[in-house]
């Protein structure tokens, strides 16, 4: 139900408010690329920055623009408390699945991070993908924490941060990994510069930052035999500024949304960034 491509848009905010009417328009956007399903308040859509309220009408707003395509929530929170109201109110709204990274203040062991799933599947009645996003959370999974984790109810597919750069280890690491899951449980790729990569190397979905702006774009990437060298410029960017910057700075440049500020102190693409960005998206089929 995740795949093959599930975009990841981002929260557009004026200040500290939510841009209602941006987040249906982007959704719609996703869906009316081909996207086979949305993931609002993922870290593209900058979750942890946002209050409960604003979660729940972000998930409320998603479901209803994105029509029979799924949706997931981003879940995640410091405290399982915390992480059980964002399951609780994204189930009201509709949602298909939910995507929970372990975020922690005081690093947590593997059997706390295993405890944080047993406890969030017993409350769920919809599937969960398992964000595994060292980069942000500083959780590192192990082989045999996933292979744990795979085997509550409910996990349907884990998140993987990316893939080996050579084609070969990328098999390697793909199978090694799936052998050791349920058969149930997907494997997606993220980080949008392993995408293909991974892809070919047999992930079932890609969990693509840019399809939450480019679907079309991505779409094609798709294909077996796809090229992404024509990305390369733009993997540079996200490598050296962070994707969410990118991002947001590509969806005003797009005149997506009419406003999408970043949550200080988290700090807007700065000008030369932004020049690049322009260079990119020049050559580019934006739609």
């Amino acid at each position: 139900m995740f795949g093959p491509l599930c975009a990841f848009p981002i929260t557009p905010l004026a200040g500290v408010e939510v841009q209602e009417e941006g987040v249906v328009s982007l959704v719609r956007r996703a869906v009316d690329g081909g996207a086979d399903s949305v993931c609002v308040l993922g870290s593209t859509g900058g979750y942890p920055y946002l209050t409960r309220s604003q979660r729940r009408r972000v998930a409320e707003l998603a479901v209803g623009a994105a029509g029979d395509v799924p949706v997931l929530v981003g879940a995640g929170a410091l405290s399982t408390r915390a992480v059980l109201e964002v399951v609780q109110d994204a189930q009201r709204a509709g949602v298909s699945g939910v995507l929970l990274a372990p975020l922690s203040y005081q690093p947590l062991t593997d059997d706390e991070v295993f405890g944080l799933y047993a406890d969030v599947t017993r409350e769920l009645s919809v599937p969960l993908c398992v964000y595994d996003n060292p980069t942000t959370t500083h959780v590192r999974f192990s082989d045999a924490l996933h292979a744990r984790i795979a085997e509550l109810p409910l996990v349907r597919s884990v998140k993987l941060p990316g893939v080996p750069a050579d084609p070969a280890a990328a098999r390697d690491r793909v199978a090694a990994l799936r052998a050791l899951l349920p058969a149930s449980v997907s494997l997606g790729v993220s980080g949008d510069a392993h995408a293909v990569r991974g892809l070919q190397a047999g992930c079932d979905v890609w969990y693509s930052v840019l399809a939450g702006t480019l679907p079309v774009v991505c779409r094609e990437l798709l294909a077996p035999d796809a090229d992404d060298s024509r990305l390369l410029p733009l993997w540079d960017l996200f490598s050296r500024y962070g994707s969410l910057r990118v991002v947001t700075a590509m969806t005003l440049a797009l005149g997506l949304v009419a406003r999408a500020d970043l949550p200080r102190p988290v700090r807007e693409l700065p000008e030369a960034g932004r020049r690049e960005l322009a260079a990119v998206l020049a050559a580019l089929p934006v739609g």
